[in-house]
């Protein structure tokens, strides 16, 4: 026969189970969360790149041209002619098939990627992150924060 106390605290368990079964999901999906966010941070810039890369391996330089520069102020800075001559099919750039992006770091309003070409030839470039202009890295890296 089942006493009056037999179930005492039996309800204060369940509710403590619950709690911690909460607390440790909210962990998990924090971690889980955090580690997502920081490896597609850069993901729209990465993929940007490796679209302008695949233009320049198909030869559709005028559209990969389009990609560098946005407006026509940039245009009058830097002319198809100069983007052939760094990007063209006489640059040191012409092989572009084995690129790698081997290292993306944010830096304030852009994306610095650096792309190796293998055979110890890298370049630097920088991703806007409201256009996704591409061009060349203004700078060697971020600074560090002041």
């Amino acid at each position: 026969m089942a006493g009056y106390l037999d179930h005492y605290g039996a309800g204060e368990e369940r509710r403590i189970k619950i709690i911690k079964t909460l607390v440790i999901t909210l962990l998990a999906l924090v971690v889980i969360g955090g580690t997502v966010a920081f490896i597609f941070h850069n993901y729209r810039q990465e993929q940007q790149v490796k679209r302008f890369f695949a233009l320049l391996e198909r030869q559709d330089y005028q559209a990969a041209y389009e990609m560098w520069v946005r407006t026509e102020s940039d245009r009058k800075g830097y002319s198809f002619e100069w983007f052939l001559k760094d990007w063209g099919p006489q640059s040191d750039h012409r092989d572009v098939s084995a690129f790698r992006i081997s290292r993306s770091r944010s830096c304030g309003t852009g994306v610095i990627l650096t792309v190796d070409f293998g055979k110890d030839q890298k370049e630097k470039l920088w991703v806007q992150r409201d256009n996704l202009t591409i061009g060349f890295s203004p700078l060697p890296g971020c600074p560090p924060p002041r």
